[in-house]
């Protein structure tokens, strides 16, 4: 085959990948789920997906990449199909061909954000998820020492300084400006006030500052513009990592973890948390997490929290058996007490946070 037939291929194959997301995303995301469409039936539009590294090829990389330079442009024609920037709940009209023209006047701007680009996110909405498990660690053992891993921009360092609503459950807030709703199920533990986090850091092996208006740029673009509610909050929370400032630092999940804990430690009790980020490690890298972490439990005192995929991360301890694609994320709290690991499934939860069905008799 020759490598114009090559090439035919790899743009058929990125254009049934947009006709699938168009299908899955109908529902819950009507702008990405009509471009994605439109996309799909132009082979120009979807051969810009072959610029991008071959692993990096998905539909949501060229929307967040056409996002990021719409969101600098919020008074192109484009923005206007945007609900995040429009004002908009419903999307009206064809998208399409805005959609098509404005890719043509920035092929330059979009080639360079396709082919050094990864989607990235940092949702905050997952605090709401490890907060009441930050509020049952406290209780047993005093104040905490926070470390997220894959920490991203590291929002959900800011944990402290949101305010929480458990629907039902409680409120747990300060006055924040950034206010995350969790629905409920179950006897969910909402601490009556926010758990004491003597010291947050992250480690990340391409962290996000959000000082620098780029980066924090494509962390919004990142988030689909259906999605009006997270955006806001999301830059909500960038303004607040702005001000307050977060410590996060360039690291590997398996080869620093030891180091950072120990760091940690001096601080109050290491809680270690991911969010969605184990299935970005292989499993063997999964497996080596799990066995550091073990190796420090044997002669210190840790917790490892975590908001991740059954189906996605089957090696972690406690991860309940995956039955279907679309099970709920798992939160899990591992313990190490004496030398001896302690595990405990104690919810469902949405992936993005929205709601937690704690488990009964766990």
């Amino acid at each position: 085959m020759n490598d114009g037939g090559a090439y035919a291929l790899e743009v058929a194959a990125c254009r049934k990948q947009f006709a699938d997301f168009a299908r899955q995303t109908s529902k819950g995301t009507p702008l990405y789920s009509r471009i994605a469409a439109g996309v799909a039936a132009d082979p120009d539009l979807a051969a810009l997906l072959t610029i991008a590294p071959e692993q990096q090829r998905l539909p949501v990389l060229l929307l967040a990449c056409v996002h990021s330079l719409v969101l600098g442009e919020p008074d192109s024609e484009l923005a206007s199909f945007y609900p995040n920037l429009a004002g908009r709940g419903v999307v009206v009209g064809d998208p399409v061909p805005a959609f098509r023209a404005f890719c043509k006047s920035h092929r330059d701007q979009l080639g360079h954000l396709l082919s050094t680009r990864h989607t990235q996110t940092n949702e905050i909405g997952r605090t709401a998820l490890f907060l009441p498990c930050f509020g049952e660690l406290e209780r047993e053992v005093g104040p905490l020492a926070h470390i997220d891993v894959g920490a991203s921009a590291g929002l959900n360092l800011l944990l402290p300084r949101y305010d929480f609503v458990y629907e039902p459950g409680g409120v747990v807030a300060t006055g924040s400006v950034v206010r995350l709703t969790c629905g409920t199920r179950g006897p969910v533990p909402v601490p009556q006030r926010h758990p004491t986090v003597a010291a947050a850091v992250g480690i990340d092996p391409s962290p996000i500052d959000v000082r620098d208006p780029d980066q924090a740029r494509w962390l919004e673009a990142c988030v689909w513009p259906d999605q009006v509610e997270r955006f806001e909050r999301l830059s909500a929370a960038i303004g607040l990592a702005r001000d307050l400032g977060v410590d996060v630092s360039r690291g590997d999940a398996v080869a620093d973890i030891a180091r950072v804990v120990g760091e940690q430690a001096t601080h109050g009790h290491p809680v270690v948390t991911t969010s969605w980020v184990m299935n970005y490690l292989t499993a063997d890298e999964r497996r080596s997490f799990v066995a550091e972490l073990d190796r420090i439990g044997s002669t210190a005192d840790v917790s490892f929290v975590y908001a991740e995929s059954p189906g996605l991360c089957p090696e972690l301890p406690g991860i309940p058996p995956a039955r279907a694609t679309d099970q709920p994320t798992a939160l899990v709290i591992v313990r190490w007490r004496g030398g001896r690991r302690l595990v405990a499934h104690v919810a469902d939860a949405h992936p993005h946070g929205a709601w937690i069905h704690w488990v009964p008799g766990r």
